[in-house]
């Protein structure tokens, strides 16, 4: 199928300014205040597709999708 698309995970940073994106670095955590078990919107190519949640595998974060849009 070859047909590449952009998936973006939304969420919430209240309070996260230009600054605070130049400062990141490999590592870096940020503290989002989103609540466990609260599902996030998945967009491929702008459009949403799905709901998520976020969960770690090994040492990767990933997202599951619990609900299709």
């Amino acid at each position: 199928m070859g047909l590449s698309c952009s998936l973006v995970v939304e969420f919430p940073l209240p309070g996260f300014t230009v600054g605070d994106l130049l400062r990141l670095q490999k590592r870096s955590v940020i503290d989002s205040h989103w609540h466990i078990g609260t599902d996030v919107p998945l967009r491929v190519n702008g459009e949403l597709v799905a709901y998520g949640e976020f969960e770690v595998v090994g040492s990767q974060l990933a997202v599951r999708v619990t609900e299709l849009a």
